[in-house]
């Protein structure tokens, strides 16, 4: 082994004990990429960074970013769930399960539209938990059904998570968000099956909703109220990725016909003020300087390891793992479940897929497929303590007299059945390769 080999390593292991002692991601990142990339060979990492960091944030790709959150933002702040809840409440009528199933269903439709995890949690969180306990929902399983259907967004498109994969392992932001559409169906049919079974086999842990609660307005009001909650939304979602799927915008066009869509929204729905723009500008402005940061300093780390022939030696280690090449993406999906313990999902990004690319193109592995894979495990790491950031929101939205072992315990069922979903999607690639070759990507 090499000397800069061993650099490499100690790289590795200087950012897991960093990162154990509390010290933020992508300072243990930028810091471990600094030192050992100058231990190994000076300063010409200080020449070649600046072309690394401005060959980045100058990806086309990447304005895509600010938009989609801004979209986001701007709907969130609309009240959308709101309305929504109440009429799919009503809809859900005597079945039991049927409301968690409408939570569910409302936490798809905010994924595509705002696609923010702790907006749709907390929003749910403080519209539904109480109506839940007030129905005598058992308790965990109404926190993890408003955890589960809160992380939905991250992988139903459009997605901050399938925007930065794409440009990670070098795809199509198109072809990812197709890639992507049938396992995120995929997974909230699930959680919906779970919930359904629930209903069947233990009905009192999901009570319906009452007769007389159902009673109180006609089924044809219904109806017209989750037209006009619904359908701006779902015809603005369906602009933005038919564009794109279709071929007809590239993602960064489609994301400003999606910025400025949501302004109309929400302009349509009378809930629009200056006010409120600044408030959405500034959100959006934050969310993207803290995913540029991490992204920057991602880039200190992958050029000093790549310079220390990390990469060379992370393949040849796993050119001796028995199974293949089969083995080597489980032990990267592992990987991946595992940080997400202890990480979030961007860092993860960064460290762990740069690390297996090489090995996977060099196999001729279906990037597309990878791509999938990867979207359905950082899922988890949303919902996995002690750490999960799902818990957190609801937690602090959750009334007093909700434990919070109830969270905890409510979540675990669900990040079973999306390891259930992750295997799936493992054993049936077409799952999510059949659309981007249907439409021709």
């Amino acid at each position: 082994m090499t000397p800069n080999e061993i650099l490499a390593i100690l790289s590795i292991v200087s950012f897991f004990a960093m990162l154990a002692i509390g010290i933020p991601v992508a300072v243990t990142l930028a810091v471990s990429g600094l030192v050992f990339g100058y231990l190994g060979f000076g300063p010409i990492l200080f020449n070649l960074l600046p072309a690394r960091i401005y060959g980045v944030i100058a990806n086309y790709t990447l304005i895509a970013i600010p938009l989609f959150v801004f979209m986001g933002v701007m709907l969130e702040k609309s009240k959308l769930a709101d309305e929504l809840m109440d009429v799919i409440g009503h809809l859900a009528g005597g079945r039991s399960g049927g409301m968690a199933v409408g939570i569910i269903l409302v936490g798809v439709l905010m994924g595509a539209t705002t696609g923010i995890v702790g907006a749709t949690i907390v929003t749910l969180g403080v519209i539904t938990l109480p109506a839940l306990m007030r129905r005598n929902y058992h308790l965990p399983t109404a926190c993890g059904t408003i955890c589960a259907s809160g992380t939905l967004g991250q992988i139903i498109p459009p997605s901050t998570i399938l925007i930065l994969l794409a440009d990670i392992l070098g795809q199509s932001v198109g072809t990812l968000f197709a890639a992507a559409l049938i396992p995120g169906l995929l997974l909230a049919s699930i959680f919906c099956i779970y919930l359904l079974l629930l209903g069947v086999f233990r009905p009192e842990m999901v009570p319906p909703v009452s007769l007389e609660e159902r009673g109180s307005i006609t089924r044809a009001n219904l109806w017209r109220k989750a037209m006009r909650v619904g359908l701006p939304p779902v015809a603005l979602v369906l602009a933005v990725l038919g564009s794109i799927i279709g071929g007809i915008a590239a993602p960064t066009e489609a994301a400003s016909m999606g910025a400025l869509g949501s302004v109309l929204v929400v302009v349509l729905a009378g809930r629009f003020s200056f006010a409120l723009l600044r408030d959405v500008t500034l959100a959006t402005t934050r969310i993207t300087a803290g995913m540029m940061f991490v992204l920057i300093c991602a880039q200190v780390f992958a050029l000093a390891f790549r310079g220390l022939n990390g990469e060379q030696l992370v393949h040849d280690l796993f050119a001796h793992v028995p199974g293949g090449m089969s083995s080597v993406i489980f032990f990267m999906m592992l990987l991946i479940f595992v940080l997400g313990f202890f990480i979030e999902w961007i860092e993860i990004s960064y460290i762990v897929v740069p690390l297996f690319l090489p090995i996977l193109q060099a196999a001729n592995v279906d990037l597309i497929w990878i791509a999938a894979l990867i979207a359905v495990n950082l899922q988890t790491s949303f919902l996995t303590p002690p750490f999960g950031w799902a818990l957190f929101y609801l937690r602090s939205v959750a009334p007093a007299s909700v434990p919070t072992i109830a969270i905890y315990k409510g979540v675990v069922p669900f990040i079973a059945l999306q390891l259930i979903t992750l295997v799936l999607v493992f054993f049936f690639p077409g799952v999510a390769t059949w659309l981007p070759r249907a439409i021709g990507w």
